[in-house]
C-alpha cells in the first residue's frame, strides 16, 4: 500500500530495527540528545540505613488513604458474602463429584 507519487514523503514505520535504508538517528543527534548522568545518579541509592527506616515508614503511612468505618463494614460484608457463595460452590461440586463416583463405583 505504498503511494509512489512524486513529491510525497512516504513515511515508513520506525521501530527498534530498520528493515532497509539508513538509520534516522545519527551519532551527532544522539550525542546532542544524550543526558549526562551526575555522579550521585550513578551510585546505587540503597537508603540511609536502619535508623531512617521508622521515619520512612511513618511518612509512607501518612500517604495512605484509610477507609471510613462505613466503607470497612461494606468491604467486610462483601468479602463474607463472596466467601459464602464460593464455599457453597465448592461444596456443591464436591457433593456432585461424590455422587458421580458413587454411581460409577457402586454396582
Amino acid at each position: 500500500m505504498t503511494d509512489n507519487q512524486p513529491g510525497r514523503n512516504t513515511a515508513k514505520p520506525a521501530g527498534k530495527r530498520q528493515r532497509s535504508g539508513a538509520s534516522s538517528v545519527t551519532s551527532e543527534s544522539y550525542q546532542e540528545k544524550r543526558v549526562e548522568k551526575s555522579a550521585s545518579e550513578d551510585q546505587d541509592n540503597t537508603g540511609n540505613g536502619v535508623a531512617a527506616f521508622p521515619g520512612e515508614v511513618v511518612g509512607e503511612m501518612r500517604k495512605v488513604v484509610w477507609p471510613t468505618g462505613r466503607q470497612m463494614l461494606n468491604y467486610t460484608l462483601i468479602v463474607f458474602g463472596f466467601l459464602i457463595v464460593l464455599t457453597a460452590l465448592v461444596w456443591g461440586v464436591d457433593q456432585g463429584a461424590a455422587w458421580v463416583v458413587e454411581k460409577v463405583l457402586v454396582p
